[in-house]
C-alpha cells in the first residue's frame, strides 16, 4: 500500500526498540495503514526524554485506562482530560511541585516564595526536626528533564579539552 499523507507529509509511526513494536503484526499492520516504522537508537532509551517521560506520567496516572476505549470520541475526551490535568493540576518536582499552569502563568514565584518561608518558620519553631538545610523552594532559572550532573559536567569539560 502506498504511504498515507498528511498536510503532504508521510505518516511515520517513532518507537523504542521493544519487541512489540518490531513483532511482525505491528509492522505488517503499519504496512497496510501505510505508516512507516522509526526506531529509536539501539540502547537508547531517552531518543525523546520528553516524550518517554510524558508517557510515564500518564501511565501512572489514576485513572488510566485498563481497557480499551469503546470508540475514537471518548479517547479524545480521555486525552483532553489528561493534558488539562498535567498542564493545571499535577505538580511538576523539576518546577518545586507546582503545575505548568503556574509557573507560565507567573503564579509559582509568590506560591515559592511562601513555601520558603513556612519551612523556616518550622525550622524555626522545631531545630531538631531538621538536620541541614530547608529543602530549596527557590523559583528554577531553567528546567531539565535529565539534568547533567556536576561530575558529568567535569568530566565532558576535561574531554573537550
Amino acid at each position: 500500500m502506498s504511504p498515507e499523507y498528511v498536510s503532504g507529509k508521510a505518516l511515520v509511526l517513532h518507537s523504542d526498540n521493544g519487541s512489540p513494536m518490531k513483532g511482525a503484526t505491528m509492522l505488517a499492520t503499519l504496512q497496510k495503514l501505510g505508516v512507516a516504522a522509526s526506531f529509536s537508537r539501539p540502547s537508547v532509551s531517552n531518543d525523546n526524554p520528553y516524550l518517554e517521560a510524558l508517557f510515564k506520567t500518564l501511565k501512572y496516572k489514576p485513572g488510566y485506562p485498563v481497557k480499551p476505549f469503546e470508540n475514537l470520541e471518548k479517547s479524545r475526551n480521555w486525552v483532553l482530560k489528561f493534558v488539562r490535568w498535567y498542564n493545571k493540576v499535577h505538580k511538576h518536582s523539576n518546577l518545586r511541585f507546582v503545575s505548568p499552569a503556574l509557573r507560565h502563568d507567573g503564579k509559582d514565584t509568590e506560591i515559592l516564595k511562601r513555601r520558603k518561608e513556612v519551612y523556616e518558620e518550622a525550622r524555626k519553631k522545631n531545630p531538631i526536626r531538621w538536620t541541614g538545610k530547608t529543602r530549596n523552594w527557590d523559583t528554577p532559572e531553567e528546567v531539565y528533564l535529565n539534568p547533567r550532573r556536576k561530575t558529568e559536567q567535569v568530566t565532558s569539560i576535561k574531554k573537550a579539552a
